[in-house]
């Protein structure tokens, strides 16, 4: 009797230290690519220590308020009274077809984005890129959430264009979210936390009608690119960004 309460406390440990070890993070695994993924051409886009490959939009420098912090690309919340952005960060190198997944977590009230096939050939909206834009939201407490056309501010959509599914999940605010962007010639598809939240194709009619009811209706030479870079939106409110990795499609 006492060999089986033993062999049960045991066995109730092991679960509980399991379960502990479950729910942290894998630091092995973080902005790491595995053995079988680099097989698959995936490599990383951030190293986790410097900002090597990356620069700011329309310049050759890092823009003020990025830094890397704890494995993470961090945007430091603006300051002052205008609450001033310090400008986009991209990649040095462009794309065109391409997988490409990310790791981001937001602040209470915040908003970012990640753009890709940015061109900066293409006029921009103050100091920041106009493009395809995978929105970056605390859904429940920043305002953007309620506007535009049937939730297509939200995380995951294509700001302003097209909302994702219901059937996306979302992780609370100070949690990671994992997000892939697959681009293959005009497909198009965006993910969240390994559920398919939208696609589309460039150029075809229905995607034309989203441009028309967007708030780039008048911008020429919008969702024409095929090969850009892939950029890191500057909102002025702290984000953080991790496990960046690609790899090109054929």
């Amino acid at each position: 009797m006492r060999i089986k309460m033993a062999l049960l406390l045991m066995s109730i440990v092991f679960c509980i230290v399991t379960a502990r070890a479950q729910d942290k993070p894998d630091k092995e695994k973080i902005n790491q690519v595995t053995q079988t993924e680099k097989n698959f051409g995936w490599y990383l886009l951030f190293d986790g220590k410097t900002l090597k490959g990356w620069r700011g939009f329309h310049s050759d420098q890092v823009p003020p308020g990025w830094v890397v912090e704890n494995g993470c690309i961090k945007k430091v919340k603006a300051q002052g009274e205008l609450g001033q952005a310090g400008g986009d960060l991209i990649t040095i190198q462009q794309f065109d077809n391409f997988e490409f997944q990310i790791e981001w977590k937001i602040s209470s009230g915040g908003n970012s984005g990640i753009k890709y096939l940015v061109s900066e050939s293409l006029p921009p909206e103050g100091k920041s890129a106009i493009s395809f834009e995978y929105q970056v939201l605390d859904d429940i407490n920043h305002p953007d959430a309620k506007k535009g056309i049937n939730g297509n501010r939200t995380s995951g959509a294509l700001y302003d264009l097209i909302p994702p599914s219901s059937e996306k999940k979302l992780n609370p605010v100070g949690e990671f979210n994992q997000t892939k962007i697959v681009v293959r010639d005009k497909h198009i598809e965006h993910w969240l936390n390994g559920v398919k939240v939208l696609e589309f194709e460039r150029g075809s009619d229905e995607f034309k009608q989203h441009i028309a009811q967007s708030k780039f209706k008048e911008t020429k030479g919008f969702g024409e690119t095929a090969r850009g870079h892939i950029l890191l939106q500057d909102h002025g409110d702290e984000v953080w960004y991790r496990s960046i990795k690609v790899r090109q499609l054929k």
